[in-house]
Parts: structure tokens; C-alpha cells; sequence
């Protein structure tokens, strides 16, 4: 992942780095809407490179009044042959556990750890994941919830670890994205049920998150990136980017993170769902 700083603009010739959750200002065009409140707007820092999947949705609970349990999705169908497919629905359904760890959800967490199950083995690791796994669904009968956070966020490294180590690079890259798109899914569809207008960008965390994530993709082979379930992926990301790095649209409007939201679901829906 490629470093993010957030820079707080003291003045033209000065600027500073932020720590993680604190607030920046940025200079606002002339033309923006949020000009009227003055030279500078203040926005929140939602995401910085060095939180994994699991502290975006923390986070994200901390600034909504998230209903995770309202959040789940069905579960996917039996892994085809594409192998790539079932590395980002892998992917998303490690995205669907820090979901369940937020909800606290023993019976859903042992379910989502089947589907894990099913989905490693087919990618060649079941026999390897699965003793983690089953261990992982026992700390969440048990309610040893504060130690099972830690342990998901392992596992889901290991994951990738292992992939490499099998020369399956381009699969752990698109694990590791599909977490991040099931996360990003989650997160916009509880910014649109808020009215807050400045918690709008927290739908998409950054556009540097969604500029890391095309990076990600770039590392793909060639075959791997021109695949019909990679292409639409890219798409998404890349005008997502374009939509809310752009500087001249003032603030975010309900739109704009109700639409971000529709694209997410309909490719997650696409990809991991049919």
C-alpha cells in the first residue's frame, strides 16, 4: 500500500502531517459551495494506509449509528472454477467477518467460517486455514471477542501469506481487495442513512484508499487485470476517484454517496453473489 499524508494547511508556505483521526483543512476553490463558510473547510480524516479493514469498519461504527446486524448479506453461491472469482469473494467474505465481529454474532460468524472454509479449499488452502478457522469460530461461541479482533486480522495476513508462498500472488492481491470493496460496500450503505453532512466522505474513507486500490491492481498480470471480473472492478474504483477528488463539486452531496453506494453493491453483487 502506498503511504498516505494528510496535511494540514497552515498556510501557503507551511503544512504539517496529522495523526490518524484528527482534523485537516483544505483550501476550497472559489466556485465551491462550501466557500461561503470561509477561506478554509474542515473534513475528517477517515482513513490513513495503515489501518486494515477491521479499523475502517471500527472507526466507521464510531462515527454512525451502524445496525450492524441490518448489514449481513446472503451467502455466496459454491466457488466455480475461475479461480480468480473465488479469491475476491474469499476476499469479501473476510470482509463479511469483521462485519460479524462488530455485531458480535457467534452463530453468523461460524456460518461466514464455513464459507471461508469452502472457498480456501478451493484455492488449495483448506487444510491449512481450517484449524485457525474452526479455532476462530470457538473464541466466538466462547464471547472472547476482544481477542478474536486480533486473531481475524492475523488470519486474514496468514491468508495471504500463504497464496504467495504457493506463487498465487495475483489471488492474494484480489483477496485483499475484495476485503477492502465488502468493507467499502458496508461502510457507504450506513453513510446513507445518516443525515450528517460531513460524515458523506466517510463512504469512500479517502480517495487515496481508492487510489491504493487501483495501485493494488496494477500489480496484477496482464491476463489477471483484463479479466471480465476485474475490469469492473477497476471501473468502479477509478471513477469513484475521479467523483470525489474532484475539488471543484464542494461538498458531498446525499447523492453522490447514495450513487457511490449503488455502484459498490452492484458490483459486489455481480462478482461475489451470481
Amino acid at each position: 500500500m502506498i503511504p498516505n499524508l494528510n496535511v494540514f494547511v497552515l498556510s501557503t508556505a507551511l503544512a504539517v502531517v496529522l495523526p490518524v483521526h484528527v482534523w485537516s483543512q483544505e483550501t476550497v476553490a472559489p466556485n465551491s459551495i462550501a466557500a461561503s463558510a470561509g477561506e478554509f473547510v474542515a473534513r475528517v480524516i477517515f482513513w490513513t494506509e495503515d489501518q486494515t479493514p477491521a479499523d475502517f469498519l471500527e472507526m466507521a461504527g464510531q462515527h454512525t449509528k451502524a445496525r450492524w446486524r441490518t448489514m449481513y448479506r446472503p451467502q455466496p453461491p459454491s466457488p466455480t472454477a475461475d479461480r480468480n472469482k473465488a479469491a475476491f469473494t474469499l476476499g469479501s467474505l473476510i470482509g463479511e467477518t469483521f462485519l460479524i465481529w462488530e455485531a458480535g454474532d457467534s452463530q453468523q460468524f461460524r456460518n461466514n467460517n464455513q464459507d471461508i472454509v469452502t472457498y480456501c479449499r478451493m484455492l488449495g488452502l483448506g487444510e491449512k486455514m481450517k484449524p485457525r478457522l474452526m479455532a476462530q469460530a470457538k473464541m466466538a461461541e466462547m464471547d472472547e471477542w476482544k481477542d478474536l479482533r486480533q486473531e481475524i486480522v492475523d488470519g486474514h495476513q496468514e491468508l495471504l501469506r500463504l497464496l504467495r508462498e504457493q506463487m498465487d500472488d495475483d489471488l492474494a492481491v484480489l483477496v485483499d481487495i475484495g476485503a477492502w470493496m465488502r468493507s467499502l460496500e458496508i461502510v457507504s450503505k450506513l453513510v446513507v442513512e445518516i443525515p450528517d453532512v460531513d460524515k458523506r466522505p466517510l463512504c469512500i474513507g479517502s480517495p487515496a484508499l481508492l487510489a491504493d486500490l487501483r495501485q493494488d491492481f496494477s500489480t496484477l498480470g496482464e491476463n489477471t487485470r483484463r479479466s471480465t471480473l476485474v475490469q469492473p472492478v477497476i471501473g468502479v474504483l477509478t471513477e469513484l476517484e475521479k467523483v470525489w477528488n474532484d475539488k471543484n463539486t464542494g461538498p458531498p452531496t446525499q447523492g453522490m454517496v447514495a450513487r457511490t453506494h449503488d455502484q459498490l453493491r452492484e458490483v459486489m453483487e455481480e462478482l461475489t453473489l451470481k
